[in-house]
C-alpha cells in the first residue's frame, strides 16, 4: 500500500501525496475552484485534474523534478533555468484570466501593508531596525504602475518541474490571475539570483532589474513573520532573512 506523505502543511491547506496522486485540502472553496480554472486556462503543462471535490482537489503526478527550493541547491541546470523563463513569458504573454491574483495587489494598500508589517517586525524585535529600513528603501521600486498580465502569483521554484532541460509542468495555482510580471519573475529567482541571467534568457524581454530586486525585498519582509507562526523558518541559510541580508 502506497504511504501518506504530508507535502506541506498549515492553517490554511494542506497537500498530501498517496503514490502518483497529490489531495489538497482547502477551506476556501473559492480558491481551490480558482486554481483549476487557472490551469484550464494557462498555455503551460500543469497537473492533471483527476477530480474536484471541495475541499479536495486530486492531481495527478508530473513527471521530473524540481528545479529545487528555496535555501537548498539547484537542481536543474542553465538550459532547465532558460525554458522556465521561456515558459513563464508563454503564461504572462497569455489572454488575461478573469480575476485578480496574488500578483495583482492594489500598490496603495500593498504599501501601507507594508508599512505596517515592517513596525511589527521591528516592535517585536523579529528582525534589526536597520535590516529592516534598507530593505523597505529597495522595496520602493515595485511599488509602481504596472500592467496587468496572466501571472501564477505563488511561482517558488518548488513548484517548476523539469526532466531535463524541458519544463513538464508547474503546479500551485491557487494565488493565479491578472498581476505583476515581474513578481512571477522575482518569486520564481527568490534565493538563486545567480539564475537571473539564465531565467531571463529564456523569457527574452528586457525587465527592469531594480524592481526585480525589490519584489525580492518586498516579499521577504511580508512573508518573514507568517512563515515563523506557521512552523517554516525563514532564518535558515538560504532563506528569506538571507535574502534581506543579501541587500546590504
Amino acid at each position: 500500500m502506497d504511504e501518506v506523505e504530508v507535502v506541506v502543511a498549515h492553517a490554511e491547506r494542506a497537500t498530501l501525496r498517496v503514490g502518483d496522486v497529490f489531495l489538497k485540502v482547502d477551506a476556501d472553496r473559492a480558491r481551490l475552484e480558482a486554481e483549476v480554472e487557472a490551469m484550464s486556462l494557462a498555455p503551460v503543462p500543469t497537473p492533471e485534474v483527476l477530480w474536484c471535490r471541495p475541499p479536495v482537489l486530486a492531481l495527478a503526478a508530473l513527471p521530473g523534478t524540481t528545479l529545487g527550493r528555496l535555501g537548498g541547491p539547484s537542481t536543474g541546470s542553465p538550459a532547465a533555468w532558460a525554458a522556465a523563463g521561456a515558459a513563464i513569458r508563454r503564461l504572462h504573454d497569455a489572454p488575461l484570466p478573469p480575476r485578480p491574483g496574488q500578483a495583482g495587489r492594489d500598490v496603495v494598500a500593498l504599501a501601507a501593508e507594508l508599512d505596517e508589517e515592517c513596525e511589527v517586525l521591528v516592535a517585536n524585535g523579529v528582525l534589526p531596525a536597520d535590516l529592516v529600513a534598507r530593505n523597505r528603501r529597495v522595496a520602493e521600486a515595485a511599488l509602481r504602475p504596472w500592467t496587468a498580465a496572466f501571472t501564477h502569483g505563488d511561482l517558488q521554484i518548488a513548484h517548476v518541474f523539469v526532466d531535463g532541460d524541458e519544463v513538464t509542468g508547474i503546479i500551485d495555482w491557487s494565488e493565479a490571475g491578472r498581476g505583476d510580471a515581474l513578481h512571477d519573475l522575482a518569486t520564481f529567482t527568490l534565493g538563486h539570483e545567480e539564475h537571473l541571467d539564465d531565467v531571463l534568457t529564456g523569457y527574452g524581454k528586457d525587465v527592469d532589474l531594480d524592481v526585480i530586486r525589490a519584489w525580492w525585498s518586498l516579499r521577504s519582509l511580508l512573508i518573514v513573520r507568517w512563515l515563523g507562526e506557521h512552523g517554516f523558518d525563514p532564518f535558515a541559510p538560504g532563506c528569506e532573512v538571507d535574502v534581506l541580508r543579501s541587500r546590504m
